[in-house]
């Protein structure tokens, strides 16, 4: 039956096409978007034997010439800018939870399920007098300007309504991730030296063991639950425990009062301390100024076109203490876009806490922008594949054919309406259907997830690079570029340099582009580490070229029309036995649109010839794989210890890497099917999902040992 529908689908098609040819040539102008798309982005201002620095080609913005008439050079008089200019307009939406309840499910587990509402909002008006008395209340709390205040709370408007009333008080608010351990908690506060705490109702409990080794926390503000009151008795040292709500309450008070005025706080003073969750051991605190807050937003406006409505919503769930989700909100609130909170149990239809006849967030939001890490957008590349799977192959062949009918349709600048409507439509309504493009960073995408999420959901995807040090501003993609693999060139007011990496054969002087260590010098550029002078000198240069610059410890190659690839890390750069060297990550992401792979993080021993994997297998998959053996009654756990399913697993990864073009010396020569989740609760991954290779290596030593045949004395 599939192969008439083809048979007349191609036919109608040619017709089609024919037919309308003019009419979209007159439409699309697909030579303006092929134009556009093959512009020169950046070129080499500086070029030596040892290094060369590239700049974007400049442009304008009637926003950015608008904060200048104004004089927006912090992030406190930005937010002003900002509240003035949109003051009507709905920024801050957050969803209604009616009642929560337990859902017995037919293995017996329980699972929590929301009965939602639909979305409050309100506007920049109103969020500007909220933070504004909330930022008065902490001064009524005994805070003083330039006294750092601690948050430890997850994703949500009031987290937002925090940061702004910091910046407009001159706090420095240090950020700190919600997965980290007590530990590490402990070490943020204490080093801060931080009296005021704010955290949510679920992470409160927590703090009856953190206070205990936090001598300085005079006070603790939480966000309220929305159906269920908060516990606030028991906590060692009898710190004030006071509700969000509360605090403004005393600001409004305050405020009557004149006795509290905004101490306005200067482009050097210091506006957030952000904790990164790094891969190893004690997390650092990044100092990032007024100034650098500001010029990353600026560079930022004036990099991406971003064409804004009234009607604009960006839907946030990435953690707000990671730099790229803190950075995508403020660049929609200069542009007056609203932003709708979610989180990843409540933002699909399907997601494990919404209540079955409830829509999930995306569905009602319908969010036009989107800030995502290449884990999710692996994720969506594997269930549309894997829902193919299971229509059969007759399916399978039609979907490829109207797949790659609208990919070379884009790639010639063309758009395909009635294919996008009959086919893809349904799609795009996982996410609402109205996105204008997906932003994402924090780790490589691989090309295959980029090409396949794009083609499907219509709407470009922009990879960003960038790091906490460098405030997320170093590359961004353009909306008109279609390339994949690369990460955009510099942008605006950020200069690139390549400096030779001898170690790893990379140098300014390869042809035919240049390659070597990425190094970032721009105005966003951090101050340093926090009471870390040392590591501060190590990886920072002081003003060289009239700016500051930061090394990467990535290594880039720039293309002919100036945008970045990131090739390599040094520290994820690992040589084999026979010299070869091998990018961990390249190879990871390689891995992870496999479909047997959940996540995958990829071990080489200098002393041998090739690589190991670990992997956390997609349990789906994994049953598929079973079958074959007449292994599909085994429990999960079962199947990852069985020799027979592991290989299996094995060929999958084998014959993955040879479709994408693995090096032999890249391909895993054995795996080993792990049983625990690798999530942010785990400690296996960072708030950005990035891997933790050194808890993983060191819970999993036995399994590489085996893997290598080798083994270690006292293991």
């Amino acid at each position: 039956m599939y192969s008439v529908i083809l048979t007349l689908l191609r036919g109608f098609l040619a017709a089609w096409d024919f037919v309308t040819w003019p009419i979209y040539q007159a439409i699309y102008k697909p030579w303006e978007v092929r134009e556009k798309r093959n512009r020169v982005r950046a070129k080499p201002i500086k070029k030596t034997q040892d290094e060369i620095i590239y700049e974007s080609v400049e442009r304008e913005s009637e926003l950015y010439e608008d904060m200048e008439r104004h004089k927006v050079d912090t992030m406190s008089s930005l937010w002003k800018w900002a509240a003035k200019k949109y003051s009507h307009r709905e920024l801050l939406g957050t969803r209604d939870i009616l009642r929560e309840e337990d859902e017995v499910q037919s293995n017996g587990k329980i699972f929590k399920k929301l009965h939602l509402g639909e979305y409050r909002w309100i506007s920049y008006e109103g969020a500007d007098t909220t933070s504004d008395l909330f930022g008065k209340g902490l001064r009524s709390l005994g805070l003083h300007p330039k006294a750092n205040v601690c948050i430890y709370a997850d994703t949500r408007s009031e987290w937002f309504l925090s940061a702004i009333a910091c910046f407009h008080q001159g706090f420095p608010l240090c950020t700190i991730y919600t997965n980290l351990g007590e530990e590490a908690v402990v070490h943020g506060i204490n080093q801060t030296k931080s009296t005021h705490i704010i955290t949510t109702h679920d992470l409160l409990p927590k703090f009856k063991g953190i206070l205990q080794h936090t001598p300085t926390v005079t006070h603790v503000v939480y966000f309220e639950d929305q159906v269920k009151s908060t516990p606030i008795t028991g906590f060692p040292g009898d710190p004030a425990i006071v509700p969000f709500w509360d605090v403004v309450s005393r600001g409004k008070k305050v405020s009557e009062s004149a006795e509290v005025q905004p101490v306005t706080p200067g482009p050097t003073d210091i506006g957030i301390i952000m904790y990164t969750s790094g891969s190893t051991g004690v997390p650092k605190g990044v100092m990032l100024s007024q100034r650098n807050l500001f010029n990353s937003l600026k560079s930022f406006a004036l990099s991406i076109e971003v064409n804004c409505s009234d009607y604009d919503t960006y839907i946030a769930f990435l953690p707000l203490a990671h730099v790229l989700e803190m950075l995508c909100e403020m660049l929609m609130v200069i542009h007056g876009v609203r932003i709708g909170y979610s989180g990843a149990n409540t933002m699909m239809d399907s997601s494990s806490m919404i209540k079955k006849g409830y829509k999930g967030d995306a569905a009602l939001l319908r969010p036009t922008f989107m800030a995502g890490v290449p884990l999710i957008l692996d994720r969506i590349y594997k269930v549309i594949n894997s829902g193919l799977a299971k229509k059969g192959e007759g399916f399978e062949r039609l979907f490829k054919f109207c797949y790659e009918y609208r990919r070379a349709a884009v790639a010639n600048g063309e758009e395909t309406p009635i294919m996008d409507f009959l086919v893809f439509r349904s799609l795009r309504k996982i996410f609402g259907g109205r996105l204008k493009f997906i932003a994402t960073g924090g780790a490589p995408l691989s090309p295959e997830t980029h090409e396949f999420v794009r083609t499907v959901m219509g709407c470009p995807i922009l990879q960003a690079y960038g790091l906490t040090e460098t405030c997320a501003n170093t590359t961004a993609m353009d909306i008109h570029d279609n390339s994949t693999g690369a990460v955009g060139p510099p942008n605006q007011g950020v200069h690139i340099k390549l400096v030779n990496w001898d170690e790893g054969n990379y140098r300014v002087t390869d042809q035919p582009r240049p390659r070597g260590e990425v190094v970032v010098g721009a105005a966003s550029v951090s101050e340093g580490y926090y009471l870390m002078p040392e590591k501060t000198e190590e990886e920072f240069t002081s003003y060289a070229h009239a700016r500051r610059w930061f090394k990467t410890g990535d290594i880039g190659e720039f293309q002919r029309d100036g945008t970045l690839k990131i090739i390599d890390r040094k520290k994820d750069l690992v040589k084999l036995q026979f010299g070869e060297y091998v990018s961990l990550g390249k190879v990871e992401a390689v891995l992870k649109t496999c479909p047997v792979v959940d996540n995958v993080c990829i071990y080489g021993e200098s002393s041998k010839s090739y690589t190991v994997a670990l992997c956390t297998p997609d349990r789906a998959t994994l049953a598929k794989l079973a079958s074959k053996f007449g292994k599909e009654e085994l429990s999960f756990e079962d199947m990852c210890d069985d020799m027979d399913v592991t290989g299996a697993a094995l060929r999958e990864l084998v014959n993955h890497s040879k479709k994408f073009g693995l090096e032999k010396f890249e391909i895993p020569g054995a795996v080993t099917l792990c049983k625990d989740m690798w999530d942010i609760d785990s400690g296996y991954v960072t708030s950005a999902f990035k891997l933790k290779r050194k808890p993983i290596q060191d819970k999993y030593q036995k399994d590489i040992d085996r893997m290598y045949g080798t083994s270690r004395s006292g293991a």
